[in-house]
């Protein structure tokens, strides 16, 4: 009987898997998980349909490892601003140029959190999607209150229809940024910080 089990010369390459993760976040977000086959992404990675199934074993499994490496690196990023003990502008600050760093880095699955996260949110294999979008509206909507309560930002304003301001103003650049465009994600969040807490009108 021969072993099923691979290799460490069979098993896929990590640079081989990486590739392929990239071209389904791709078509995930161009296409929408549901409308996107396996023989889709297989054809944008110049693969038979049966050849991605050595590397994974469902699209689920591709969605999974793209949103999962998405937010870990969204959460170690958040988790090192919070840490850092800042007051709350600063803190609003750091959270934003991290969130243009990841939009920068994962923009496909920022997209296809962005319009996919609430029907899968309620799939088990996705559960944590929901705990992930709780803890972000924890963090934010907490910074807010935390700045109005100490005089850094305005009182007079709903601490959570400031929050999603916020959190639409920054996240709906997915739609549209792309790496390597005329102005970089540092520039973009310094100058989305400018107009969010400065405005855009001329001081007198």
């Amino acid at each position: 009987m021969p072993n099923s089990k691979k290799t460490a010369t069979e098993r896929p390459a990590p640079e081989r898997r990486g590739e392929l993760l990239a071209t389904a976040a791709e078509v995930f977000a161009a296409q929408g998980y549901n409308a996107t086959t396996v023989r889709r992404i297989a054809e944008e990675a110049g693969l038979l349909a049966g050849s991605l199934y050595y590397h994974f074993d469902s699209k689920e499994s591709m969605l999974d490892e793209i949103l999962s490496a998405f937010l870990d690196e969204l959460w170690a990023g958040y988790d090192a601003v919070l840490a850092a003990g800042l007051g709350p502008r600063a803190t609003l600050e750091a959270l934003v140029a991290e969130s243009f760093r990841e939009i920068d880095r994962h923009r496909p699955a920022v997209a296809i959190y962005q319009k996919e996260s609430r029907h899968l949110a309620a799939l088990p294999r996705f559960a944590y999607l929901a705990e992930s979008q709780r803890r972000f509206e924890e963090v934010w909507l907490g910074t807010i209150e935390r700045g109005a309560a100490e005089g850094a930002f305005r009182a007079d304003l709903d601490a959570r229809l400031a929050y999603r301001f916020l959190r639409d103003t920054v996240w709906v650049a997915a739609s549209w940024y792309r790496p390597g465009g005329r102005l970089p994600a540092e520039e973009i969040a310094r100058q989305y910080l400018s107009m969010v807490l400065d405005g855009i009108a001329v001081r007198e």
